[in-house]
Parts: structure tokens; C-alpha cells; sequence
């Protein structure tokens, strides 16, 4: 049960002043009934409420996958920057949000919004290992030596990396599916680096057991289901 002006705030992207003088003014219905009390409690799970006749869909907590384009950043506050909390729909905006882990400002695809600060650590933290795929464009053509390299983990001066996964997705070996399960700063990137290889164009496709959805073009995103979080923490649908 939530405080009535608290999920209205929420679930509107407004101020709780704004979302207490929607109530006041009738602006509000709860299961079809108008709502007076600011202070009321709703059930999360089971009321409908509605602002001006449209239905306010909301929860306690928001998960959002977006195909991250180029150009953007990944943080909350850009500070002039335009960042993935930017770009997000109107709809979908509301307090808190932030990225669930970066993507570098020209790397694309998988990011997750969230304001679900314990899932995002439990995602993020180093002792979990969640692993992250990637898609690479090189600038020259890697080989089997360099595909064993990354299974053993690579060492880049004082830092030794996990092992990592590699496989060519053409004949050329110019592109590469790289699976990682740290996020070190620029980790793929200097990973190729030390074969003095450049990564040309780098796009996350996964993260843990769930895929970016193939059907959001870049700049666009959805919500995530509860099914498909379970996905991206133990790499399998319920």
C-alpha cells in the first residue's frame, strides 16, 4: 500500500504539490470513485486509478530497456550533455531514474533504466559476474591465438581481466561477439587494443539471459516484464 499523492507524483513525472492539488480537485478516481484524501492509501496491485479520465499506469518500481544510440550518455545528469534519461519518452519519465551501468558515449544498445536501486546493485556487483555481450566491428581481423587469449583473461598492465568469450560472426573474422562478465573502463576496446587491434563500432546486445529486443530501432525503448528480469539475473525465463 502507497500514499495516494506519492503514486500520483510518481506515475505523472510531476511535484507532490501538483499531484495533491490534482486530488483536491477531483482530478483523480480510484476504482472508479473519486479521490478526496491526499493522505488515502492504494493498493498497487490491484486499484485502478485514472487522472482526467486516462489511466494511470504505474508500479513501485520501473525497468526499461532502451537501444541506446550514439551521441548519448550514461548517466542521470549530464550537466549540458544529452544522456539516456534525456531521450527517454514523456511517458515514461519519472523521479529517480538512472542507467543501470554505462555504455561508452559511441557504444550502442542494451541499457537499462531502472529506479530500483537494489536490483541495480545486485546486477552491477562485481561478485555476481553478470555477463554482458557485445557486438564488435574491427578495424583488422583477430585469429584463433587471440580467441584463447581471451578464454585465459588478459592481463592490461596492473589490472587482470576474467576470461571472456570470443567468436567471429563473419568469415573474415572482422567481426566478433565478445561476452564479458566485468565492466572494466573501456574493457573491450583495450582488450583488442593489446593485439593492436581498433574497435570500430561497438553495440551491447545482452545483458545476463535477456537479449535487446530486435524490434527497437535505435532511440527507442519499453518496459522490461518482471519474467525477463528474473532473465537477466539467473539467465533463464521462468
Amino acid at each position: 500500500m502507497e500514499r495516494i499523492d506519492k503514486v500520483v507524483s510518481s506515475a505523472l513525472n510531476v511535484s507532490r504539490n501538483d499531484a495533491r492539488s490534482f486530488i483536491k480537485k477531483g482530478l483523480v478516481t480510484v476504482n472508479s470513485q473519486t479521490a478526496r484524501d491526499i493522505g488515502a492509501k492504494v493498493d498497487e496491485e490491484r486499484d485502478e486509478l485514472f487522472y482526467n479520465g486516462k489511466k494511470i499506469n504505474y508500479s513501485k518500481f520501473v525497468y526499461i530497456m532502451m537501444n541506446k544510440p550514439k551521441g548519448v550518455i550514461s548517466v542521470s545528469d549530464g550537466k549540458g550533455e544529452k544522456t539516456v534519461i534525456d531521450i527517454l519518452p514523456n511517458e515514461m519519465k519519472r523521479k529517480k531514474l538512472f542507467p543501470a551501468g554505462r555504455l561508452d558515449k559511441d557504444t550502442t544498445g542494451f541499457m537499462l533504466i531502472t529506479d530500483d536501486g537494489d536490483f541495480a546493485h545486485r546486477i552491477l556487483s562485481p561478485k555476481n559476474h553478470i555477463p554482458k555481450t557485445y557486438v564488435a566491428v574491427l578495424d583488422k581481423p583477430f585469429n584463433n591465438e587471440i580467441i584463447r587469449e581471451f578464454e585465459k583473461g588478459i592481463k592490461l598492465k596492473n589490472e587482470s581481466l576474467m576470461p571472456a568469450k570470443i567468436k567471429p560472426l563473419d568469415c573474415g573474422y572482422l567481426t566478433a561477439e565478445v561476452t564479458i562478465s566485468q565492466g572494466m573502463y573501456h574493457q573491450i576496446k583495450r582488450m583488442f587494443a593489446k593485439f593492436s587491434i581498433t574497435v570500430l563500432e561497438l553495440k551491447r546486445i545482452s545483458m545476463g539471459g535477456l537479449y535487446l529486443d530486435e524490434a527497437l530501432n535505435e532511440g527507442e525503448c519499453r518496459y522490461i516484464t518482471q519474467n525477463e528480469l528474473y532473465f537477466i539475473e539467473n539467465g533463464k525465463l521462468l
